[in-house]
């Protein structure tokens, strides 16, 4: 006759194989050295691995503000540089603007030196007369090839832009009232300027 278990002791049986099968399990995630296998990684792409290897690092606001600073000092410096050299150039220029004119102008002074020493010992006024024409012709052109012509005044009517009025003068001629009748210094244009008034007589 077969003696029937009890309830307790189905129960301690299901537990023992339960604990069975785990033991089972444990052994087999075990090496042969009888240490954990670890759990395969996941592979990892080069560019992950580069980003990991390279990793800029964002310059602090102080050194930002520090360069800044750097750079304004150094633009501050060339500028102020090229103010003093543009500066003394434009000195150097009106200091000698007139250099070339007066390179132009000294072989007149020439002549008329020699024109003062042969006229210590000259007896013919007629040539004396035209080394002197000689010279006026040749200043005459140093003044056209520099663009400076005179102004035209005589019996012009009088043009407060042009002329100076220096005195009246009474005229028989009713047509030449407010006309220039004489000149007493003459007048002068530098191209389209006027850089002299004529000073004339005016008639009334």
């Amino acid at each position: 006759m077969v003696k029937k278990k009890s309830p307790d002791q189905e129960k301690e049986r299901y537990d023992e194989t339960v604990d069975n099968k785990a033991d089972n399990r444990v052994n087999e995630d075990l090496d042969q050295t009888g240490s954990p296998v670890p759990p395969a990684e996941e592979p990892v792409s080069e560019e992950g691995k580069a980003s990991d290897k390279v990793v800029k690092e964002e310059p602090s606001p102080e050194e930002k503000l520090a360069e800044m600073q750097d750079r304004y000092l150094r633009l501050s410096a060339e500028f102020d540089n090229y103010r003093k050299r543009s500066l003394r150039e434009k000195m150097e220029l009106y200091k000698y603007a007139s250099e070339e004119v007066l390179l132009k102008i000294l072989p007149v002074m020439d002549d008329f030196e020699r024109a003062l020493a042969n006229m210590e010992n000259a007896t013919d006024c007629l040539a004396i007369k035209s080394g002197i024409d000689l010279i006026y012709a040749k200043f005459t052109d140093f003044l056209k090839q520099n663009e400076v012509r005179e102004i035209e005044s005589i019996n012009s009517p009088f043009n407060v832009d042009l002329h100076d009025a220096v005195a009246k003068t009474a005229v028989e001629d009713e047509a030449k009232k407010g006309i220039i009748v004489d000149v007493v210094k003459k007048g002068y244009y530098l191209k389209d300027k006027v850089i002299r008034h004529a000073k004339v007589v005016i008639g009334e």
